[in-house]
């Protein structure tokens, strides 16, 4: 049984979705973490992720989170308001899928010490194959904070990286997926018009 789960969850396909994604990201690239905790690329998994969160005694998820507030604001849920089971108010694109993920450990006895969720106020959700918006990119730090906070507080002290570990340079790694993604002019964001219902 690990300590903690640092969980980002996101669509990073589509704008600010991938915001729980990028922190993680950061986190590892800026941050060691200590003994027993993991951090996950989570993405859109869903089910999948079951194992990784029934194997942890604390959970921290980062996340894009429609709270109806200003773009960019965070938020911190804890415990009973995170939403864990099914028919809650569905607050972003994949959340229903890890409502379940919540729901599906505790029936089969996952009892955490602590759940967290950090949450940014997306500025644009609706926009396949853009990337965070300014807005909440410049967000990213100030949510980091809040986790290591958090890890500190559970007796979790992360350490600076002597030296900052390479970027993930894969193609949905961030640099390269702003260095390398066509532009809104170039590519379509919101569908295909040769399948799109056209008016008559």
């Amino acid at each position: 049984m690990r300590e903690a789960l640092v969980l980002g969850i996101g669509n990073v396909l589509w704008a600010d979705e991938g915001f729980g994604v990028r922190c993680v990201e950061a986190l590892l690239q800026d941050w060691e973490l200590p003994p027993g905790v993991m951090a996950l690329d989570g993405g859109t998994q869903g089910l999948y992720l079951l194992p990784y969160v029934q194997q942890s005694r604390r959970l921290l998820v980062f996340d894009a989170i429609d709270f109806g507030l200003e773009p960019g604001t965070l938020q911190v849920l804890e415990g009973d308001a995170v939403p864990a089971f099914m028919g809650a108010k569905k607050m972003s694109l994949h959340q229903t899928g890890f409502q379940e993920v919540l729901a599906c450990a505790a029936l089969q006895g996952w009892e955490p010490a602590s759940v967290v969720l950090i949450g940014v106020q997306p500025v644009e959700l609706e926009d396949f194959g853009g990337s965070l918006r300014p807005a909440v990119r410049a967000r990213i730090p100030a949510a980091l904070d809040l986790a290591l906070e958090r890890l500190r507080q559970w007796g979790l002290e992360a350490r600076p990286r002597a030296r900052r570990a390479a970027p993930d340079d894969s193609p949905l790694g961030l640099a390269r997926y702003e260095q390398e993604r066509p532009s809104a002019d170039e590519a379509c964001r919101t569908g295909d018009a040769r399948f799109m219902a056209r008016g008559r």
